[in-house]
């Protein structure tokens, strides 16, 4: 099977625009943006423009000797997919009112927005976190924190949250990218990019705090892992059996059937457990509102939620929160 056939039906070119901060590091910028170019090379086709923006000038400056020459920069009419801020140093102490507003106007636009390491604590500066899971590189977890107190803060390597991915920068980027290309393309293609790296053990969003992928599904079966995977990148804005399906690289009613033999339980009811248990631990452990939590769990209203939390649980989510 050649390459071309492992590619997923979403084959629209993606703008992906990168916007690196000066001080940001080196490894966090190549690892966000060399799964793209990989992808490219793979596939023999554009499946994604990267854009490189600077704040000003005609680059932006690493930690180290290097440098990113600007594509584009902040303040220009730019129509992207994805917008990632990449970030180093002491982003807390990034106030520049311009670049908050740009990135704002471009989520207004359409684009879902991405922070990798410090990338995160700018994104809460524009107010673009609120109601959100995410996370951020463990030096600037304490400080996002203490400032914004409300912002549900995840100790992980990364969070997609419907428009909103973060990560905590370093080699996590590769595992987050792997995660899009995944969506994008199919699972078995995004193997390929990240083999191409030599990225063999790609680490779920979760990880290092909770245990493997394996252990916690109990199957070592590559399809269901797949799956479940996109399962748990996709909580509050929650995939298709269809969708989960491409993603896996099987027909709807393999997947089903996977799951039943292996798991128990069909595809979708696994799927809604797995993120009311997210809901659960949300309302224990986080400021959010019931409400909140209930569209960051995937789940049209809290009505809906509450009906689907007691056939869980035995009991409403106010319960829980008390």
């Amino acid at each position: 099977m050649s390459k071309m056939d492992i590619i997923g039906p979403d084959r629209k070119t993606k703008r992906i625009g990168v916007l690196p901060i000066d001080g940001f590091a080196l490894m966090s910028y190549a690892s966000t943006v060399e799964p793209f170019r990989a992808a490219n090379l793979l596939s023999n086709r554009v499946l994604y423009d990267i854009v490189n923006i600077a704040v000003s000038g005609d680059a932006a400056l690493s930690s180290g000797a290097a440098f990113v020459r600007a594509d584009a920069r902040v303040g220009d009419a730019l129509t992207l997919d994805y917008l990632f801020v990449v970030a180093g140093g002491d982003p807390v102490a990034f106030q520049d009112r311009k670049v908050l507003n740009w990135i704002a106007a471009m989520a207004r636009k359409g684009a879902q927005l991405g922070g990798v390491s410090g990338g995160p604590v700018i994104l809460a500066r524009a107010g673009l976190m609120e109601g959100r899971r995410m996370t951020v590189h463990w030096e600037h977890a304490a400080a996002l924190a203490e400032i914004s107190p409300n912002l549900v803060i995840e100790r992980t390597l990364y969070v997609i949250d419907r428009d909103r991915v973060t990560c905590a920068g370093g080699t996590a980027a590769m595992d987050l990218m792997h995660a899009l290309i995944a969506r994008h393309q199919g699972a078995p293609f995004a193997r390929l990019v990240s083999d191409w790296f030599l990225h063999t053990e790609i680490r779920p969003s979760g990880g290092p705090q909770r245990g493997g992928l394996v252990a916690r599904v109990g199957t070592t079966n590559a399809t269901i892992l797949d799956a479940v995977a996109a399962m748990e990148n996709h909580v509050a804005d929650p995939l298709t059996l269809t969708q989960l399906a491409l993603i896996a690289g099987v027909s709807t009613r393999q997947l089903n059937r996977l799951f039943s033999d292996r798991l128990g339980q069909p595809v979708m009811r696994y799927y809604r457990e797995l993120r009311l248990d997210k809901a659960q631990n949300l309302l224990r452990n986080s400021p959010m509102a019931i409400t909140e939590i209930a569209l960051a769990c995937g789940f049209a209203n809290s009505s809906h939620f509450s009906r689907a939390y007691h056939g869980k649980y035995g009991g409403a989510p106010s319960v829980t929160r008390r």
